[in-house]
């Protein structure tokens, strides 16, 4: 159940004050009553709400899809006039399916994992870089990776994005990114690498520089949504856990405690505070913590310490 000022607000009526002002002078009706007294709950998916003669629309579902995207398909709405490439699009079939955007891209080549929704604040948490949060992705590569080179995938991949984020202006990413061996073959190395700001066309570049040409790369997790359960070109609902869980890891990722030194400025102590207070008139002067003053230099006078200790 939702207050219905806020439905009504959500439908364009008006800001949320305008809409209490409407409840409150009997303009809106309910199901054919009309409230005066807030608050009013409402649910929007079954409740008829009419302002002033008006249906107010009910909002449009919210649709949450996992898509296991092939190689050679593009991740985009519609391709580029004259190119005729398929699109994640062209995989889906479901009524919302017009209506839907990827969260985020895949390279032509990189298959996996793509969350199509129409819910634009989730999409926005999932892909700011703010947020942080985290994308995995399976990557054969062709020679060894032993823990030195992991090492220097985890340094090189720093590197780009302290060079990306100065170039933009941004501060420098807080992540690191993690590398595990997952197996190890005769000609190939399959690792994992979990990242949270740098871009996929990103990895595969730190990967040939360092002597690891990518030969397979999926993404097989967004947050905790990992890939399961769908063969290549296969699409699927999320489940209400699902939906919940990379909802949360949304929300709290962008609770972390912000860096200093990136824009944001410590507020003092309470104790540096009550320090620079003046004293209270008529109160009893305190001494310093470190022990009484010494007399200025050239004084002629002495501390009560040192007073009549001549011998």
């Amino acid at each position: 159940m939702v207050r219905l000022q806020r439905v009504m607000a959500d439908a364009g009526v008006g800001a949320r004050r305008v809409c209490e002002r409407l409840i409150e002078q009997g303009h809106v009706t309910v199901n054919g009553e009309c409230p005066t007294r807030l608050p009013v709950f409402v649910d929007p998916h079954r409740d008829r709400i009419v302002v002033d003669g008006r249906v107010v629309a009910r909002p449009e579902r919210r649709v949450y899809l996992m898509v296991n995207k092939p190689a050679g398909t593009l991740v985009s709405a519609a391709d580029e006039p004259g190119m005729d490439r398929r699109t994640v699009g062209d995989l889906i079939d479901h009524p919302s399916a017009p209506r839907l955007f990827s969260v985020g891209r895949l390279d032509l080549e990189t298959t996996g994992l793509v969350l199509m929704t129409n819910d634009g604040d989730l999409a926005n948490r999932l892909t700011h870089p703010k947020y942080e949060v985290s994308k995995t992705y399976q990557i054969a590569v062709k020679g060894n990776v032993d823990d030195a080179a992991a090492e220097a995938i985890k340094f090189k991949l720093r590197v780009v994005g302290q060079r990306a984020a100065a170039e933009e202006g941004k501060p420098a990413p807080r992540g690191e990114a993690q590398v595990e061996v997952v197996r190890r073959e005769s000609d190939r190395t399959l690792i994992e690498v979990t990242l949270s700001e740098a871009r996929n066309r990103e990895l595969r570049e730190v990967l040939r520089v360092l002597g690891l040409p990518v030969k397979k790369m999926t993404r097989v997790a967004i947050g905790p949504l990992r890939l399961r359960g769908l063969a290549l070109g296969q699409w699927r609902e999320l489940t209400r856990d699902e939906v919940q869980d990379i909802r949360r890891a949304s929300t709290s990722a962008g609770r972390k405690t912000p860096r200093v030194g990136v824009g944001r400025v410590r507020r003092p102590v309470k104790q540096e505070v009550r320090a620079r207070k003046p004293p209270r008139r008529g109160a009893r002067p305190q001494g310093n913590r470190q022990g009484p003053a010494k007399p200025a230099a050239g004084g002629r006078g002495r501390s009560r310490a040192t007073k009549g200790s001549r011998s």
